[in-house]
């Protein structure tokens, strides 16, 4: 058949064909059909074309407002009035609060973190963990020698820091890293014995450390290398059922100021590396 670029496409009658038949033109080639085929084809309604799909964006972990539990936290257990608005983002915020899930044995870490308003604005999760591992935390208290991996993720879920502690036999040790691998530094434990006290490292040199002011190690005070202290640690009561019976610890970061990179990560992650470093060896049922 000949073609016609110009004609609309369409049925047309069939000049070659018997008085029943018909020619369809689709705008590249004729085909040929019976008045069945089009009355079908009419009878059916034509399809809008497809919106085109948008990228889904990523939606923020925020809570619905305010938490009033997450104030009195700060504010009456913790013992901080505040440090002002902040940025919205976990190095921008004068105080964190670090809050873990409540369970009744703990066999992957997790822990909320909000601002000093309880709004969500990130969240820290242990990573890489194999079933035969979570098998040994359960029924053994071999936490201590078994290597731990958490990331710590923004409000969208995105992992700004990655937390190794490395399998150990008397202090620990947890190397901080950006989510491709580049190194921050390293938070030491310095002693065993009375007070902890861990030293922030970095590249070998020592810019800061992380004291206790107990021996049980609850409340912590962070300085810099000229032993300035430039923020703080409080362990807050998470309630009697909580403490007897499931493994939630509660903390308050408060930073005293904006500080300077990579010390202000370090500080940020000292919040989750307390937990892991001292208070991890003695979960389990062993």
């Amino acid at each position: 058949m000949t073609t016609h670029s110009n004609t609309p496409a369409g049925w047309y009658p069939d000049p070659h064909g018997a008085p029943q038949t018909l020619r369809y033109w689709d705008g590249a080639q004729w085909t040929q059909h019976t008045h069945a085929d089009q009355q079908q084809a009419q009878a059916v309604p034509q399809q809008p074309p497809a919106a085109p799909q948008m990228p889904q964006q990523q939606v923020p972990q925020q809570s619905a407002g305010p938490d009033p539990r997450v104030q009195r936290q700060v504010q009456q257990q913790a013992g901080v009035a505040g440090g002002g608005p902040g940025g919205g983002t976990l190095f921008t915020e004068p105080v964190l609060v670090v809050n873990q899930k409540a369970k009744l044995i703990e066999l992957t870490n997790e822990y909320k973190v909000m601002d000093q308003n309880g709004n969500q604005i990130g969240s820290v999760t242990e990573v890489g963990q194999s079933t035969l591992k979570k098998v040994a935390r359960f029924v053994s208290s071999l936490d201590q020698f078994m290597t731990h991996r958490l990331e710590i993720r923004d409000a969208y879920g995105q992992p700004q820091l990655v937390l190794t502690r490395p399998a150990k036999v008397f202090k620990s040790r947890v190397i901080v890293s950006r989510p491709d691998g580049s190194p921050v530094g390293e938070i030491v434990q310095e002693n065993m014995i009375g007070k902890i006290n861990f030293a922030m490292n970095v590249d070998g040199q020592k810019i800061g450390a992380i004291k206790a002011e107990n021996w049980r190690a609850w409340n912590f005070a962070i300085v810099d290398h000229a032993e300035n202290e430039v923020a703080r640690i409080t362990k807050t009561w998470e309630g009697l059922a909580k403490t007897m019976f499931t493994t939630a610890d509660n903390y308050v970061l408060q930073i005293h100021y904006q500080l300077p990179e990579p010390l202000l990560s370090l500080v940020v992650a000292t919040a989750l590396t307390v937990d892991t470093a001292l208070k991890q060896d003695s979960r389990g049922l062993g």
